[in-house]
């Protein structure tokens, strides 16, 4: 079994997008998620969350309520009571002063030095332009789900990294690929 990471994000990706999600009674889980997280556990997969939490350095909600969410999150996956290997939040707003917060490469950076990987055993998932720009930057590689709120591919194009990531309908589909491209 070849040992490799995901590094995921959650609004969006893992669960539904409501903006500044504070409440865990809001957290919804995308279809088909517990099911692909388990087939990537099984295979190997160590499991990250990285998410940006603006809402936290905004002053909208304090950090118990995203932890809160987040449980909330590993109760509805039921991968048991710590699927996640580690979990970053990134609490500041956009233009604060940030080490974390995506596109940062430092926690992809981060996973490879603390878990013993290389770049090509790593991998960002997620909704967002941001997510695979973290991804680039960290030199890992990164696949898109178009399961959030923008349009992903035409944020990518935007962006110049069209060509760089595959893009998926469902984070099902993103973790077929990747299975595929692992083991």
């Amino acid at each position: 079994m070849r040992r490799f990471a995901l590094i995921l994000d959650r609004d969006g990706t893992l669960i539904e997008h409501v903006p500044y999600l504070s409440s865990p009674d809001e957290v919804r889980l995308l279809p088909g998620v517990g099911a692909a997280l388990r087939a990537a556990q099984s295979v190997g997969a160590l499991l990250f969350l990285h998410s940006n939490q603006s809402g936290v350095g905004r002053g909208m909600f304090d950090v118990a309520a995203v932890a809160a969410c987040n449980q909330r999150l590993i109760e509805l996956l039921g991968l048991g009571p710590a699927p996640f290997a580690r979990i970053c939040v990134a609490m500041e707003a956009p233009g604060q002063p940030s080490i974390y917060r995506k596109p940062s490469p430092a926690f992809a950076r981060e996973v490879m030095c603390d878990y013993g990987l290389q770049a090509s055993q790593v991998w960002c998932c997620g909704d967002r332009g941001s997510d695979l720009e973290a991804a680039r930057q960290a030199g890992v590689r990164g696949v898109g789900v178009a399961t959030g709120l923008e349009d992903l591919r035409m944020e990518l194009d935007a962006l110049g990294l069209g060509e760089s990531f595959p893009v998926f309908a469902s984070l099902e589909n993103a973790i077929t690929h990747i299975l595929r491209e692992t083991t």
